[in-house]
C-alpha cells in the first residue's frame, strides 16, 4: 500500500452507504497507514467518529484526543461529547464544559448549545435557565436560515420549540418542531447515526403533544408514534408496496420488515434496507405511506 492508494480507499468508504466487512477492514487498515505517515488531526477525528458511531467509544476517545492534543478544533468538541454523556463509562461535566467551551470561544455553533445545556441542567456550573434561554436564543438568530446540513439547526430548533411550549407558545412550537424534522430527515438520509435517531425520536413524541396526528399524510419518521403499540403499516416505493408490522412478542414490541425483525424504531431507520439501500436514504421517494388494519389473533392462527 502507497500513500495515495491508502487516501483513495479513504475516501471512496465515505461514499458507502453500507460497507461490509472487508470494505470496513480495508479503511481501517488504509487509515492507520495514513497516520503513521501523516499526522492529520482532520483525519484523526474522523476515524474517531467510525469508532463513535460503532459505540466503540474507547477507541474514539483515542483519536479524539489525539486530534485535540494538535489543537484541532472539531475534535474538542468531540471529546467533550464523550465526558458529557460518559460513553467511556464515566462522565466528566468538567471535563466536558472545559472542552465545550473552548470551542465555544472560538465560535463553534454546536459548542454554544451544549454549554447552553450544561447552564439548564447545572452541569459543572451553576444552573441558570435566564442564560439557557438567551443562549438558544441568540444561537437560532445564526442558525435559522442555514441549509447547511453541518449547522446544528434542528438541534437548537428543538431546543427553542421546549422553550416555547413551557411558554405556551404553541403555534411556534410546532413550527420549531416541522423546521426541524424537515432539516434533520437530510441529515439522517445522509447517515442514521443513533445520535440523530435519537433528536428525531424525542421531536416526534413532542410534536405530537401539541397537535393531533394526521392518518392520512405522514412519512417514516412518524413511525416513532405510531408503531408504539401492535400496528401495520405500509408505503410504496417505485411502484411496489411494502409492509411493516409490530407485534407483541414475550411482552415486548418487535418491528418486522422483509422477513427481519428490528427491536424498535430507531433499529429500523438504523439497518432496514430495502435490497442494499438503507429506508433512510431513499425516505423521499416513499409514497402513500398507510395504516393497515392490525391483523386479528385467529387470523395469524389460521396462516400457521
Amino acid at each position: 500500500m502507497n500513500i495515495r492508494t491508502a487516501k483513495k480507499i479513504i475516501y471512496e468508504f465515505y461514499s458507502i452507504a453500507n460497507p461490509t466487512e472487508e470494505e470496513r477492514f480495508q479503511y481501517t487498515e488504509a487509515v492507520e497507514y495514513v497516520l503513521a505517515q501523516e499526522r492529520s488531526p482532520i483525519l484523526m477525528t474522523d476515524y474517531g467518529g467510525y469508532y463513535y458511531a460503532q459505540k466503540k467509544f474507547d477507541l474514539a476517545l483515542k483519536y479524539y484526543q489525539m486530534a485535540a492534543d494538535m489543537g484541532y478544533l472539531p475534535a474538542k468538541v468531540c471529546l467533550g461529547y464523550i465526558w458529557y454523556y460518559g460513553r467511556t463509562g464515566r462522565k466528566d461535566y468538567q471535563k466536558a464544559f472545559e472542552n465545550f467551551e473552548f470551542a465555544r470561544q472560538k465560535g463553534d455553533l454546536v459548542a454554544t448549545y451544549k454549554v447552553a445545556d450544561m447552564y439548564k441542567n447545572g452541569y459543572f456550573v451553576e444552573k441558570d435557565e435566564a442564560k439557557y434561554i438567551s443562549m438558544i436564543e441568540s444561537l437560532y438568530e445564526k442558525v435559522k436560515d442555514s441549509y447547511f446540513l453541518g449547522d446544528p439547526v434542528s438541534d437548537v430548533c428543538t431546543r427553542l420549540a421546549r422553550i416555547r411550549m413551557a411558554q405556551n407558545r404553541k403555534e411556534e412550537a410546532v413550527e420549531l418542531f416541522r423546521r426541524a424534522k424537515d432539516f434533520l430527515q437530510r441529515r439522517i438520509r445522509q447517515n442514521p447515526f443513533f445520535g440523530e435517531l435519537n433528536v428525531m425520536e424525542g421531536l416526534i413524541r413532542d410534536l405530537y403533544s401539541l397537535v393531533e396526528f394526521d392518518e392520512s399524510a405522514f412519512d417514516i419518521y412518524d413511525l416513532y408514534y405510531l408503531l408504539q403499540k401492535p400496528t401495520r403499516v405500509s408505503f410504496f416505493y417505485k411502484k411496489r408496496q411494502y409492509m411493516m408490522e409490530t407485534k407483541e412478542e414475550d411482552g415486548e414490541l418487535v418491528i418486522y420488515f422483509e422477513g427481519k425483525a428490528y427491536k424498535d424504531v430507531s433499529d429500523l431507520l438504523a439497518r432496514a434496507r430495502i435490497g442494499k439501500t438503507t429506508l433512510t436514504s431513499i425516505s423521499s421517494w416513499m409514497e402513500d405511506f398507510k395504516i393497515e388494519s392490525p391483523r386479528k389473533e385467529s387470523v395469524l392462527h389460521e396462516e400457521i
